[in-house]
C-alpha cells in the first residue's frame, strides 16, 4: 500500500511512499526540512489520515495546531529512557496507520549529550513504527552527529533523503529507499516547475560536489556529540575565562555525575574540570557514571581538598574505570529488548515480565565498540583482580542508598585475554540482570523510583590487596558511619562515629555475617567491645576470612587457621592478638603454630588509624553536610600504619533524628511487653504498633528447612495483607540465608513492617546479629524500619510474649502455620518509644 509525499515530483523520485516507510531528512537548514513538511501534512490529511506531530526540539515548531493535527508536547530532559518511554506509549495509543511528523532528531542533543542515545532512539522506534503501518518523518543535521550515528539510522530507516544547499541552488538526492529502483533514483536533483530533475551530467555533478564540500571545509569533523562536548572543556581550560569554565562545567556535571541538586553542588564544589577530564579518560561510553561512582570520587575530593595535609600521604589513588550508563542502553537495544522493557514498565508488567527480562539481560551479546572499550579496560589492569559494582543513575544517592540491591562481582583477572573478556562480559550481565532482582524492584516500588529512569552504569575497580602464593586480598577492609547509633554504653558519642572492621576482603563487613563476627568498634571508645569477657571478646570475633582464590577462580571463604598455616606474612601482629590458653591446647593436640583472634586492637593502641578514621568521617559528614557511610579497604606499612583506599561513600540512612519521646518512669509489669538498654539501632523510636506478628520459637526449633522457609513465605503474605503499623518479631536472625540461625526472609517479604525485633531463643542456637552496617540493615534504616535485638534473661532485658492475646502455652504439633501468631492491636496498641541518647527502649501496652 502506497502513500503520497505531497509533491507529486517527489514521487516519482521514490517511487512514492509505502506503508510503513521511516523518512529521514538530513538538512543544513530546518526551513528546507519544513517544506517538505506542509505538503505531506496536507495530502494526509486530505486522505484522512490521523497526523501526530511529536513537538520535542527547541526550534520553532514546524507546524500549527490546527483541526487536522495532534501536537504531542515531549520533554527530552527527562532522560532518554523516560522519552522513549513516552513515544513507545504514544505510539501504542494511536494504533495502526497513523502518520507522524518529528522535530529535529539533532536537538535531542542538547538534552542528551550523546550520539550514541539518537541512534538508540531511532533504532527503538523506526521498527515499532514500521510495525504499525505508519509513515513518519524525521529530520537531523549530519554535521553534528558522528559517522557511526548517522550509519546506524541509515541502517534502520527505510527512506533517507539528503537536502544540499549551495546558495539559492537547493536539490534532493535519495539516499535510501528501501525495496524501490530505478536507474537514476540516487542522484542529485533539482527542483524544476514542480518537478525533480536528476543531474545526468557528471561534470554538473562533480561542480556540486567541490561547493558543497568547500562550504564545509571549516565545520566540526564529524565527531560524537560528546567528543566534541569534551573538547570544549579542553578548550574552556586553555582559555581560562571562569564564566566559560562554569558554563561547560555545568554542562559536564548534568550529563556525566548525576541530576540530583544536592549531589550536583557537591560537585560543583569539590570537583574541577581537570577531575570531569580524568573521569572521561577512563571511561567506557558515554552518558552518567552512576552514584557509586560519583560518591567515591566526590568523597576523595573533599579529603584531599580540606584536609591536603593528611590526605595526601594517607588516601592511595583510585584505580577505578566506568561503564557508562548509555552503555546499558545501547546493550539493550543491540540485544532488541526495548519491548521487553515496556512491557516490564507497565502497571501489569512490573514485576511478572522482570523474570523473563532478568535471563534476556544474562544472555545479551555487546556492541562492537564496547567490548572494544573493554579489551583495553583488561589491558590497563593487567592481570590483577578485578570488580565490577553496579553504580546506577539513583544508587548511593540522598535517600536511595540500594545498598545491596544490585550485584558487584569480583573476578580474578587470571588466564589468557579472550578468557578474561569473556569473564568481564558475564560480570557486567550480572549486574545489568541484578536490576531485575525481586529486591531491587521492590526497593523502586517502595521509593516511588519504578517510572523513574534509572540506568545502570558500572564502576570498575582493581581489587586492593595483595598477591599471597594462590590467594589475593587487603591486609583489612571495614564499613564507617560518622554516626554511631549502635551506641550500647551510655559514655559513647553517637557523633564520634563507628566501624566494622574485617581482616580480607570486605564483603565480610557490608554483609550480614551467618556464624561469624566483624569487630564493631565505638570510635570514641575504640578498645570498648560490648562483650562480658575476653572469652566472649575471641568467641564473637572474625574467624574466617573472604578471598580471591586464583587457582579456583572464585571468591572463597576460608578460616583464619588455616590461612595463617598457609600464608606466612599476613599481617596478623596488626590486627590480631594470640589466644595463649588455644594455643597451648593446639599445642597439646600437636598443632603448630600459634592460635590469632582477630581483635584488631592492635590497630587501635596508639597507631593512626583511629585518628585518621575518625577525622575522614568527620570531613565527610562536614563536606555532605549530613551523616555518612563509607567502605574502605586498608593497606598496611611494616609499622601497621595504614593506607586508605576509598571505595564507596554515600549519605547515611537513618530512622530519624527527632526529640526521644520520654519512657514512663515505672511501667507496670502487666502492661510491659519488652524493655531493653542498648540493642536497638537506628535513632529515637516512637511508634504506635497495632499488629504483631510472631515466630513461636518453640514450634520453630521442630520444623525442617523446607517448614522454616515456608513460614518465611507465610509472613510475606501476612505483611502485604494489612497496612497497619507491624512488629516482626522471632528468633535469631531475620533475614538469614541459614535457617538453623533465624527465619530466612528476604528484604521483600518484610519491607512493609514498622519494627523488627530478634529475640535470643531456642536455647541460644538463635542469637540476635547486631550487624550495623551491613545492607540488610542498611534496608531496615532507610525504610523506617526499627530494629530491636532481645536478650531475655540479660541484665538489662525484660520479654513477656506471655502478655500478648490469645497466645497459647503449649502446641502439640509443629507446622509451619502453627509456628506463627498474629495479634491485631488496634483497640488495644502497644506504644514503642527508645531514646538513642540513654539507650533505653521500652515497649508496652497503652491501656490497662
Amino acid at each position: 500500500m502506497r502513500a503520497s509525499t505531497g509533491l507529486p515530483g517527489l514521487d516519482d523520485v521514490l517511487d512514492g511512499l509505502r506503508i510503513g516507510d521511516n523518512v529521514v531528512w538530513r538538512v543544513t537548514d530546518l526551513d528546507d526540512y519544513r517544506r517538505f513538511v506542509t505538503p505531506f501534512i496536507e495530502s494526509a490529511a486530505s486522505a484522512g489520515r490521523r497526523i501526530i506531530y511529536l513537538r520535542f526540539g527547541q526550534h520553532p515548531p514546524l507546524v500549527s495546531a490546527n483541526t487536522n493535527i495532534l501536537i504531542e508536547n515531549i520533554d527530552a530532559l527527562g532522560g532518554f529512557e523516560a522519552f522513549t518511554g513516552r513515544v513507545w506509549r504514544l505510539i501504542e495509543e494511536h494504533g495502526r496507520g497513523a502518520f507522524y511528523v518529528c522535530d529535529c532528531l539533532s536537538d535531542l542533543l542538547n538534552a542528551w549529550a550523546t550520539d550514541a542515545m539518537v541512534g538508540n532512539f531511532f533504532r527503538v522506534v523506526c521498527p515499532f513504527l514500521f510495525e504499525l503501518d505508519t509513515v513518519a518523518w524525521f529530520a537531523l543535521y549530519p554535521d553534528r552527529h558522528s559517522r557511526t550515528t548517522l550509519d546506524r539510522i541509515r541502517r534502520t530507516t527505510q527512506v533517507m533523503v539528503d537536502v544540499h544547499r549551495l546558495g539559492d541552488d537547493v536539490q534532493i538526492q535519495p539516499i535510501k529507499a528501501w525495496r524501490r529502483q530505478s536507474p537514476t533514483m540516487f542522484l542529485p536533483h533539482r527542483e524544476c516547475n514542480g518537478r525533480f530533475v536528476p543531474i545526468t551530467d557528471s561534470s554538473d555533478a562533480t561542480r556540486l560536489q567541490a561547493g558543497l564540500e568547500l562550504a564545509q571545509l571549516n565545520r566540526q569533523p564529524l565527531l560524537d556529540y560528546w567528543d566534541r562536548l569534551f573538547l570544549q572543556v579542553e578548550s574552556a581550560l586553555e582559555g581560562n575565562e571562569e564564566t566559560q569554565i562554569a558554563d561547560i562545567k555545568d554542562r559536564v556535571l548534568n550529563v556525566l555525575i548525576s541530576r540530583d541538586p544536592r549531589m550536583l553542588e557537591l560537585a560543583r564544589r569539590y570537583l574541577s574540570l581537570e577531575d570531569l577530564l580524568a573521569i572521561r579518560a577512563r571511561m567506557i561510553g558515554s552518558g552518567y557514571i552512576g552514584g557509586k561512582a560519583a560518591g567515591m570520587l566526590l568523597a576523595r575530593s573533599i579529603l584531599l581538598t580540606n584536609q591536603p595535609d593528611i590526605w595526601q600521604e594517607a588516601l592511595e589513588p583510585h584505580d577505578s574505570s566506568y561503564l557508562g550508563s548509555d552503555s546499558y542502553y545501547s546493550f539493550l537495544v543491540h540485544n532488541g529488548l526495548w519491548p521487553a522493557i515496556m512491557r516490564q514498565r507497565s502497571a501489569g508488567g512490573y514485576f511478572s515480565e522482570a523474570a523473563e527480562l532478568r535471563d534476556s539481560l544474562m544472555t545479551g551479546s555487546f556492541p562492537p565498540e564496547i567490548r572494544a572499550g573493554l579489551e583495553r579496560l583488561l589491558d590497563h589492569y593487567g592481570q590483577y583482580p578485578i570488580l565490577v559494582r553496579s553504580s546506577s543513575l539513583q544508587e548511593d544517592g540522598f535517600g536511595n542508598a540500594f545498598a545491596g540491591k544490585y550485584d558487584s562481582v569480583f573476578l580474578v583477572n587470571q588466564g589468557a585475554p579472550e578468557l578474561r573478556l569473556a569473564a568481564l562480559e558475564d560480570a557486567i550481565r550480572q549486574v545489568y540482570a541484578s536490576t531485575m532482582s525481586k529486591d531491587a524492584l521492590v526497593y523502586r516500588k517502595q521509593r516511588g523510583l519504578d517510572q523513574r529512569e534509572e540506568p545502570m552504569a558500572l564502576l570498575i575497580q582493581r581489587v586492593n590487596g595483595r598477591f599471597h602464593g594462590r590467594y589475593y586480598l587487603p591486609d583489612a577492609a571495614g564499613v564507617g558511619v560518622s554516626r554511631n547509633t549502635f551506641a550500647w554504653d551510655t559514655s559513647m558519642d553517637p557523633a564520634a562515629g563507628m566501624v566494622r572492621l574485617v581482616m580480607g576482603l570486605g564483603t565480610r563487613a557490608v554483609d550480614r555475617i551467618e556464624g561469624d563476627h566483624a569487630c564493631v568498634m565505638a570510635l570514641d571508645h575504640p578498645s570498648r567491645q560490648p562483650f562480658r569477657n575476653q572469652d566472649e571478646s575471641y568467641r564473637f570475633s572474625q574467624h574466617l576470612l573472604d578471598v580471591l582464590d586464583l587457582r579456583e577462580g572464585k571468591l572463597n571463604t576460608l578460616p583464619l587457621s588455616q590461612l595463617t598455616q598457609e600464608i606466612p606474612d599476613l599481617p596478623l601482629k596488626h590486627l590480631g592478638e594470640i589466644d595463649q590458653p588455644a594455643s597451648r591446647r593446639a599445642e597439646e593436640l600437636g598443632l603448630s603454630g600459634p592460635v590469632w583472634r582477630l581483635t584488631f586492637q592492635a590497630l587501635v593502641r596508639g597507631g593512626k588509624f583511629v585518628p585518621r578514621i575518625s577525622s575522614l568521617l568527620k570531613t565527610l559528614e562536614a563536606g555532605y553536610q549530613h551523616p555518612v557511610d563509607v567502605e574502605f579497604t586498608l593497606h598496611l606499612d611494616d609499622a601497621g600504619e595504614p593506607a586508605f583506599n576509598l571505595v564507596q561513600c554515600r549519605p547515611l540512612a537513618t530512622i530519624g533524628e527527632s526529640t526521644a519521646a520520654p519512657i514512663p518512669a515505672d511501667i507496670p509489669a502487666r502492661q510491659l511487653l519488652f524493655q531493653t538498654r542498648g540493642h536497638f539501632m537506628g535513632g529515637n523510636i516512637n511508634l504506635c504498633i497495632q499488629r504483631v506478628i510472631r515466630v513461636d520459637a518453640a514450634v520453630y526449633s521442630r520444623l525442617s528447612v523446607s517448614e522454616r522457609y515456608e513460614v518465611a513465605r507465610l509472613i510475606g503474605e501476612q505483611v502485604r495483607t494489612g497496612d497497619d503499623k507491624t512488629m516482626l518479631i522471632g528468633p535469631g536472625r531475620w533475614g538469614t540465608s541459614s535457617p538453623e540461625l533465624g527465619v530466612p526472609v528476604r528484604f521483600a517479604d518484610i519491607a512493609g513492617v514498622s519494627v523488627l525485633v530478634e529475640v535470643a531463643e531456642m536455647e541460644g542456637d538463635m542469637v540476635p546479629d547486631l550487624s550495623y552496617g551491613s545492607h540488610f540493615f542498611q534496608d531496615l534504616v532507610e525504610t523506617g524500619i526499627a530494629y530491636v535485638a532481645l536478650f531475655p534473661g540479660g541484665r538489662n532485658c525484660t520479654y513477656q510474649p506471655d502478655l500478648l492475646p490469645g497466645i497459647q502455652a503449649h502446641i502439640p504439633q509443629a507446622t509451619a502455620e502453627k509456628a506463627l501468631q498474629s495479634f491485631d492491636l488496634r483497640s488495644n496498641p502497644l506504644q514503642l518509644t527508645g531514646d538513642v541518647v540513654s539507650q533505653n527502649l521500652a515497649c508496652y501496652f497503652t491501656n490497662e
